[in-house]
């Protein structure tokens, strides 16, 4: 399956690869190779995927443009000397930089980080990493054996999915779901902040064949997304608020009677207390009602049809755990399908995230315990990612947070853009004193303020194995083509920086397969008889999870699946709803709730610099959106250009009035800096305040005011 010839007339070869982009999806993709060129011709969705089925998101249908882009970054660069960091325009930042050889860029950047840690100690280097690919081997293999050894400040991976991670497993032990494919058998299927016609696709055919057979689709949503604009029912709750909406359902299912004792007395722990809490009078429709802006006699409709739907599905995504109180408001929702028996049913229970599910041997991957053989010989400081902006401007001021930050090393991601409190970690990343390397595919916002730039491959040009968090399929992905230019991947990257810095470990040798066959190394029952050689023969392979008679895999339908320590599916501590900080009636001077979204054509900032992609964004580009209320009392109309901000920043953008937010709340997508007109986007806005449990981001947790831009000129 990894590489198959097709006639050998047509000169051609398809290659089995795999999306390795941040999406719960993980498509299976085939990859048209002309042999005489290597160029890849098609890229098209594997037909034998039962979930990916022949088709892929709108994003990836066009990866041939983002491969062969003449924007590509293809040979190491460094900084001319004299250009101080900063903004580049699009277009010209190659200007800004001279091209140098692989040798050169490595030499440099191991006497620059040496020097740094024998003068500062290896704490003041610090990794900074994210899903820009989700592959095994360049999400987390080499490079962090390299930052161990070294000794460097660890990084807390918390932007995306932290604090809704923590909720799943304090839930059940295991973060593990409902199959995609058994949505279809579900009776009511509630969306809950999650955009899955936007960013999920290949979940949306099972519904849609839900949906044929009578079930109904809710969603819940602050805004009008796509998914939203297609459903049965879309409930505009209040950002913030969904860990009451939670409660308030748990009300009425217990006070109507409408739960699964036989189940919760025999799977789950802490029912009393939970059923003495959710029975408080502030969770009752009427109070629920008052803060999330949802009907009463909607919240009860709402209960009583998922308590009596058989089967009934949460698809649960991470929006609602990028707020304060987001850790809790996802362990309520958690607890849903627990009270039901939801779980009992084929198509019943909830999914957040699957990958739990892959019991991929990380340990032999990453090698923490070469943190022993640093010059620090322990374990090393450890950093929130989602307040980098504190740790290039305040991290080391205090002598009992150990040094300064004076390298940092960015892959995968591209924190100029999507880093919370935009404006510090633009004047960390600006500091003159900061030796910055960035392992990139284009001149992202980031690569703006780089010393050293180095090309990466996309995942077409290298070979990985992947679980997923969307479904329950394992896969390898087959180099398609050679690497582009002089594009190296993280791998190969990090094991020779490795061995430049001295490391004589025999394990920063180790080949893409070698690390494919430690990752696979593992006695879990799930892997079993799964190795490189037969996913390189099948591409994708299931998990060997166990099955009913029908071949449906019921997770959590009895107590042996939970990996909790109690061995049952936690109920306690009971969720206690907080409104955040940030939300309305807790401030006066930003009165709006304010939503930094994702675009549904980018991948976060991924895409967002390609042509054909802007055009699918084209509607809501530098757009602020409004209720009419909202825009009727500050005196604004469609077109007007406004000024979105608050004590941390500001941001001008477009106002477009409309439905698609309820009042009180406004909304712009994410994008890069550098192609608005003010050089910023949503990011100077969000603040670096973690979420309660999981350390992660609070982007849903920001009060803004908005007022004409005209007036701040005239002003």
């Amino acid at each position: 399956m990894g590489q198959l010839e097709v006639e050998p007339h047509t000169g051609t070869r398809v290659v089995h690869a795999v999306c390795s982009h941040d999406c719960p999806d993980s498509c299976g993709v085939l990859v048209t190779v002309d042999t005489l060129s290597g160029r890849a011709t098609k890229v098209q969705g594997d037909p034998a995927h039962p979930v990916t089925r022949g088709f892929l998101c709108g994003k990836v249908a066009k990866y041939l443009d983002r491969v062969y882009s003449p924007d590509r970054l293809l040979y190491p660069m460094r900084r001319k000397a004299g250009v101080p960091k900063g903004p580049l325009a699009k277009g010209r930042e190659a200007e800004a930089f001279e091209r140098i050889s692989w040798d050169a860029a490595l030499d440099e950047i191991a006497l620059k980080l040496t020097k740094i840690a024998a003068e500062f100690g290896p704490e003041s280097v610090l990794p900074y990493s994210y899903a820009g690919t989700i592959g095994q081997l360049g999400y987390g293999s080499m490079d962090r054996r390299f930052f161990y050894r070294l000794g460097a400040s660890q990084l807390d991976r918390t932007i995306c999915a932290s604090a809704g991670g923590a909720a799943l497993t304090s839930v059940y032990g295991v973060k593990l779901g409902v199959a995609p494919q058994d949505f279809a058998h579900a009776r009511l299927i509630i969306a809950w902040g999650a955009n899955i016609h936007g960013n999920n696709i290949h979940l949306w055919p099972f519904i849609e064949e839900a949906r044929r057979a009578g079930a109904r689709l809710v969603v819940i949503d602050p805004y009008r997304t796509r998914t939203a604009a297609l459903a049965d029912e879309h409930l505009a709750i209040r950002p913030g608020t969904d860990g009451l909406l939670a409660l308030g359902m748990m009300h009425v299912i217990l006070r109507e009677g409408l739960e699964d004792r036989a189940y919760i007395d025999e799977t789950t722990k802490g029912f009393a207390e939970l059923r003495e809490h959710a029975l408080r009078v502030e969770h009752a429709p009427e109070a629920v009602a008052a803060v999330t802006g949802i009907a009463a006699e909607t919240i009860v409709r709402l209960a009583r049809s998922y308590a009596t739907a058989k089967p009934s599905a949460i698809r649960l995504n991470y929006g609602i755990q990028r707020s304060e109180n987001g850790g809790t408001a996802a362990r309520a929702v958690c607890m849903l399908p627990l009270l039901t028996g939801a779980w009992k049913q084929r198509g019943g229970g909830l999914q957040l995230s699957t990958s739990g599910s892959f019991p991929f041997n990380s340990k032999a991957l990453q090698m923490p315990e070469l943190m022993l053989a640093s010059p620090l010989g322990r374990e090393a400081r450890m950093v929130n990612m989602s307040q980098l902006g504190q740790a290039l401007t305040e991290l080391g001021n205090d002598a009992k947070d150990g040094s300064l930050v004076k390298a940092l090393f960015v892959y995968n991601s591209n924190p100029a853009a999507v880093a919370p409190n935009q404006n510090a970690v633009l004047r960390g990343m600006a500091r003159e004193d900061l030796f910055t390397v960035v392992h990139e595919q284009f001149f992202t916002d980031t690569a703006d303020y780089a010393d050293v730039l180095l090309p990466a491959p996309t995942f077409l040009e290298t070979k990985d194995v992947q679980g997923a968090y969307g479904h329950l399929f394992v896969q390898v992905s087959e180099r398609a083509i050679e690497p582009l230019g002089e594009a190296r991947s993280n791998v190969a990257l990090f094991g020779e920086l490795g061995r430049r810095m001295g490391f004589r470990e025999s394990c920063f040798h180790d080949t893409e397969d070698d690390l494919i066959d430690q990752a696979l190394d593992t006695n879990d029952p799930w892997f079993a008889g799964i190795d490189r050689e037969l996913l390189e023969r099948e591409g994708h392979v299931p998990l060997r999870i166990s099955e009913d008679a029908d071949g449906a895999v019921l997770p959590f339908s009895t107590a042996a699946w939970f990996r909790t320590p109690s061995g049952r599916g936690e109920l306690t501590p009971v969720p206690v709803f907080v409104a955040p900080e940030e939300s309305r009636g807790r401030a006066t001077m930003y009165p709006l709730e304010f939503l930094p979204r994702k675009a549904d054509n980018y991948m976060n900032s991924t895409f967002a610099n390609l042509a054909g992609h802007r055009k699918m964004e084209s509607r809501t580009a530098g757009v602020l959106e409004m209720h009419p209320e909202d825009a009727v009392s500050r005196g604004l109309v469609t077109g007007d250009e406004v000024e979105v901000f608050n004590a941390r920043g500001s941001i001008v953008l477009e106002a477009m009035i409309g439905a698609q937010v309820p009042a009180g709340v406004v909304a712009a997508r994410l994008d890069w800096n550098k192609l608005s007109a003010a050089g910023m986007n949503v990011n100077a806005l969000t603040s670096e305040t973690l979420t309660d449990i999981g350390g992660g981001a609070t982007f849903y947790s920001t009060l803004v005011e908005v007022r004409k831009a005209s007036l701040l000129q005239e002003g």
